[in-house]
C-alpha cells in the first residue's frame, strides 16, 4: 500500500520531489566530503609524521654549538629516548639555479642536509626513506607544486651541477608556512658544498612520553643548552601540516551544516504544502477512526524514500569530487593509513542526514494532533488569521505603486508562508559572503598582523652572518639616506631567561625595538611603550599562566628585572614563541634582525626590493606581498576553492528554493488569481506582485545575511582561523565583491527563478478556479 501511495504522490508532484532530492543529494554530499577528507587528512599526517619519525622537540641552532654538553645532557634526562645533531646548509637563493631560473625571490631560507640515520626522515613521494647518491639532488615538495623543476632536470648549486632524481616530503618543513626547506644531497656532496654556505644546527629529541614534552622543555631552558634559534615541537609541526587542507575542510564542513538546513527547511514547506493540499483527506482519515501514527507513516514514507534516494545520490557524488579535493593531502603527506576507514565515516555522516531528516518529518507531522477532522472536512483547508496587516490598507497607500503595494501586503499578511523562503535567502547570503570575506582576510595584506608580522612594504630578515650588528647598522644607514623609503623600523631577537610561578627558569625570546611603528594584531591589551612593559604571544601566555596586567621576572646581566604584561598577540613565527619588549639590554646576545619599511611610493617596491638584494647580499630582502604569496599561498588557494564552490552552490540553492516556492505559492493562490483577474488585473500585473513579493523577501534576506555574515559568521571564521595560531580575527572586507557584486548576483538569480516560478498564474482561468 505505501509503495503505490509513494509512487502516485511522487509522479504527481515531480517538480517538488526532485527539488527536495537534489538537496538532501547536496547535503549528504557534503557532509560525507567533509567526514572522508578529515579521515584522510588525519590519517595521512600521522603516517607521514611516525613514517618520518618526526622529532618531538626542535631546536634550532647558529653559531658555536656544544655537542658534548648536549650529548651528557640526553643521557642523563630519564625522559629522552633519542636524540640527534643534524647540520643544515644554508645557501642564498641566489646559488640555487634549475635551467634559467633561480630561487633568487625565495622568502625561505633553503638549506641542504643529508639523510638521517635515527629519525627526522627525508620521504620521497612512495613514503619510502631516501637512498641519494652523489650528485643527486631531491628537492622539497612544494617546489614541484610550483613548477619549479621536474625529475631528470639539471640543478647548479654554488657552481656544482646536480640531477634531480626526485622531490621528498619533509615532515618538519613541507608547509609554505614552515619558513625553511630542505634539500636532500649525499654526504660527500654536503662536504663538498660545506663552504658555500653557514652551517644551522638542528638539535632534536624523542622523547618515551610526549606527555612530558612541557617538562622537557623546561629541563632543556634550565641546562642552558644552545638555542640561538627557534625551538619548534611535535604538536605544531602538525598543526603547520594540517592548516591548509584543515582550513579547506573546516569550510565544508561550515557549508554542509548550512544545506543540511536548507533542505530540512525546504522538506518542511513542502511538507505544510502537501499537508494543505490533503487537509481535508487528512480530516476524512481522522473522522473514519485512523489513529495519526497511521497517518504519518503515509507521509514519513515518501520523505524517507526520498531522504534514501537523495544520499546514496550525495554519496556517489562524494566520490566523483573527491579525488580532485583529496589531491593536495596526497602529494604533501601521501596515502592515509585511514584510507579503509574514510568510506565507513562517510556512511555515518549519511546515515545522519537521513536520520535527521526523518525526525524533523516526525516533528513537522506532530501538528496532525491539531487538526480538527470538523473543522477540516468543512473548510478544506487551515482557517489561518491574516493578522499585522491592519493599517497597511490599500485606501491609505500613497507611496507604492498598485502591484508592489499588494505584494509586500501579502508578505506581511502570511509571514509564517514566507518564513522558510526568508530563511534559506539569509543562509544563502550568509553562504556566499563568509567563505569570500575569509577568503579576502587571509589574502590581504594585513592578514600577516594576526601571524606575528607587522605590515610593511619591505622585509630584510638578518642571520646567521658574522658582525651581524655592524651589517644591520650599515643597512640602517642606507635607509637613513634613501629619500624612498617614508619610515623604517628595526627590531632585534634576544635571548632572556624568564622565572616562572614554580620557581624554575625557561628561554624566553624576545623581539625588542619600537613596536609602534608596524604594530601587530593584538588579541588583548597593547604594545609595549615602556621599558618596563612587555607583550606576550599566545602559546608564551598560555604556557606561562600569564594574563595582561600580570607580572614576569626576567634574568638580566645576572639581576631581576620586573615587567608587566601589557599584551597578548597572535604569533607563528619563530615557534610562535616570542615576546615584544623596548628595553635596552646590550649585553645579551643577538640571535637576528628584522628590519622592515614602507616606501613613499608603492610603485619602486619591486625596484628596492632589488636593490636592497644585490647591495647586501648577506641578508633576505622581501616584497612582503611576495613573501604572503609564498608562506600563505597553498591556503589562499585552498580557501578559494572552498570560497568559489560556496557561492556555486549558494546561488543554486536560492534558485532552486525560489523556483520551487513560487510554483508551490501559485498553485497555492489559485483561487486568488483568479479573482483578481476577475477584477481586470492583467497576467503581467499578478507576475509584478509576485516579484515583488520575491524582491522584498529577497531585500530583507541579503540584510540578515550580511548581517549575521559581520557577526556570527566573523566569529565561527575566527574559530577556523584560531587553528593557524590566530587568537583574534576580524574581516577584512572587499565592499564591491561584498555588498555589490553578491547581491546582484542573488538578486539577478533570484528574479529570474520568480518569473520563470510564476508563468504559469497567467494561464489561470477564472471559471475554474471561482466556484460556490
Amino acid at each position: 500500500m505505501y509503495y503505490r501511495i509513494i509512487r502516485n504522490d511522487l509522479s504527481k508532484s515531480k517538480l517538488i520531489t526532485l527539488t527536495t532530492t537534489i538537496f538532501v543529494a547536496a547535503a549528504a554530499m557534503l557532509v560525507s566530503l567533509a567526514a572522508i577528507l578529515f579521515v584522510n587528512l588525519s590519517g595521512a599526517l600521522n603516517e607521514l609524521m611516525i613514517t618520518a619519525k618526526t622529532p618531538h622537540f626542535l631546536q634550532m641552532h647558529s653559531g658555536e654549538i656544544d655537542t658534548d654538553r648536549l650529548h651528557a645532557f640526553a643521557e642523563q634526562h630519564p625522559d629522552v629516548d633519542e636524540f640527534q645533531v643534524l647540520e643544515f646548509l644554508n645557501i642564498d637563493g641566489s646559488q640555487i639555479r634549475f635551467g634559467d631560473r633561480t630561487l633568487a625571490n625565495s622568502v625561505q631560507d633553503n638549506g641542504f642536509s643529508i639523510q638521517s640515520e635515527k629519525f627526522d626522515y627525508l620521504l620521497d613521494l612512495d613514503g619510502n626513506v631516501i637512498d641519494v647518491s652523489d650528485g643527486e639532488l631531491y628537492v622539497p615538495i612544494s617546489y614541484f607544486k610550483d613548477n619549479i623543476t621536474k625529475v631528470g632536470d639539471k640543478a647548479v648549486i654554488s657552481g656544482k651541477e646536480f640531477t634531480v632524481a626526485g622531490f621528498l616530503r619533509d615532515s618538519q618543513m613541507n608547509s609554505a608556512l614552515a619558513s625553511s626547506k630542505r634539500f636532500l644531497i649525499s654526504t660527500n656532496d654536503f662536504e663538498e658544498l660545506k663552504n658555500a654556505g653557514n652551517i644551522e644546527y638542528l638539535i632534536e629529541f624523542r622523547l618515551k612520553d610526549l606527555s612530558k614534552l612541557k617538562d622537557f622543555e623546561t629541563a632543556y631552558a634550565a641546562a642552558g643548552l644552545d638555542a640561538n634559534g627557534p625551538t619548534v615541537t611535535y604538536p605544531l609541526f602538525k598543526m603547520i601540516n594540517a592548516i591548509s587542507d584543515g582550513m579547506m575542510i573546516g569550510v565544508i564542513l561550515l557549508v554542509s551544516v548550512l544545506v543540511v538546513a536548507i533542505a530540512l527547511m525546504c522538506i518542511r514547506f513542502t511538507l505544510l504544502a502537501k499537508i494543505e493540499d490533503d487537509y481535508r483527506e487528512i480530516g476524512v482519515m481522522k473522522a473514519i477512526g485512523m489513529r495519526i501514527s497511521e497517518i504519518k507513516k503515509i507521509y514519513v514514507a515518501k520523505y524517507a524514500a526520498m531522504a534514501a534516494i537523495g544520499c546514496m545520490l550525495g554519496f556517489a557524488l562524494s566520490f566523483v569530487f573527491q579525488g580532485t579535493l583529496l589531491e593536495n593531502i596526497r602529494l604533501y603527506m601521501g596515502e592515509s593509513e585511514n584510507s579503509s576507514f574514510a568510506m565507513f565515516f562517510g556512511i555515518i555522516g549519511i546515515l545522519l542526514v537521513f536520520l535527521a531528516i526523518i525526525a524533523y518529518v516526525n516533528g513537522v507531522l506532530r501538528r496532525f494532533r491539531k487538526i480538527s477532522a470538523a473543522e477540516a472536512i468543512r473548510f478544506g483547508t487551515s482557517q489561518e488569521k491574516a493578522a499585522g496587516t491592519k493599517r497597511f490598507s490599500l485606501s491609505g497607500n500613497r507611496l507604492l505603486p498598485l502591484n508592489i503595494f499588494l505584494g509586500v501586503k501579502d508578505v506581511l499578511a502570511r509571514k509564517k508562508l514566507y518564513a522558510t523562503m526568508l530563511a534559506v535567502l539569509v543562509i544563502s547570503t550568509f553562504l556566499i559572503i563568509v567563505p569570500q570575506n575569509l577568503h579576502n582576510t587571509i589574502s590581504s595584506k594585513s592578514f600577516i598582523k594576526y601571524m606575528g608580522i607587522g605590515s610593511s612594504d619591505i622585509r630584510i630578515d638578518l642571520q646567521q652572518t658574522d658582525q651581524i650588528s655592524e651589517k644591520a647598522a650599515e643597512i640602517i644607514e642606507t635607509m637613513k639616506s634613501d629619500s624612498a623609503i617614508s619610515k623604517y623600523a628595526v627590531l632585534t631577537t634576544k635571548t632572556f631567561k624568564v622565572k616562572t610561578a614554580d620557581g624554575s627558569e625557561e628561554r624566553l625570546k624576545i623581539e625588542l625595538g619600537d613596536h609602534s611603528i608596524f604594530p601587530v594584531e593584538y588579541s588583548e591589551g597593547r604594545a609595549p611603550a615602556n621599558e618596563d612593559e612587555i607583550a606576550l604571544s599566545t602559546l608564551n601566555a598560555d604556557e606561562l599562566n600569564i594574563k595582561v596586567g600580570d607580572g614576569i621576572t626576567l634574568l638580566m646581566e645576572g639581576k631581576e628585572k620586573d615587567l608587566t604584561v601589557s599584551g597578548i598577540y597572535s604569533d607563528i613565527t619563530n615557534g610562535g614563541k616570542t615576546a615584544k619588549a623596548v628595553l635596552t639590554a646590550p649585553s645579551a646576545d643577538i640571535m637576528w634582525y628584522v628590519i622592515s619599511a614602507e616606501l613613499s611610493d608603492p610603485s619602486l617596491i619591486a625596484s628596492k626590493v632589488s636593490e636592497y638584494a644585490g647591495r647586501f647580499g648577506y641578508a633576505k630582502v622581501s616584497d612582503i606581498d611576495e613573501y604572503i604569496a609564498q608562506t600563505f599561498g597553498s591556503t589562499i588557494s585552498s580557501v578559494a576553492k572552498a570560497s568559489n564552490s560556496a557561492m556555486v552552490v549558494a546561488l543554486v540553492i536560492a534558485v532552486l528554493v525560489t523556483l520551487l516556492f513560487m510554483k508551490m505559492l501559485v498553485a497555492k493562490d489559485r483561487y486568488s488569481i483568479a479573482v483578481m483577474k476577475a477584477f481586470g488585473l492583467t497576467s503581467s500585473d499578478i507576475q509584478a506582485q509576485y516579484i515583488s513579493r520575491s524582491v522584498f523577501v529577497l531585500v530583507v534576506g541579503i540584510f540578515l545575511g550580511t548581517l549575521l555574515a559581520n557577526t556570527l559568521g566573523e566569529k565561527l571564521a575566527g574559530a577556523v582561523i584560531s587553528s593557524f595560531g590566530a587568537s583574534t580575527f576580524h574581516f577584512t572586507i572587499n565592499p564591491l565583491a561584498s555588498y555589490l557584486f553578491s547581491p546582484v548576483m542573488m538578486i539577478g538569480s533570484v528574479l529570474i527563478a520568480t518569473i520563470i516560478g510564476t508563468f504559469g498564474a497567467g494561464q489561470i482561468k477564472i471559471s475554474e478556479n471561482i466556484k460556490e
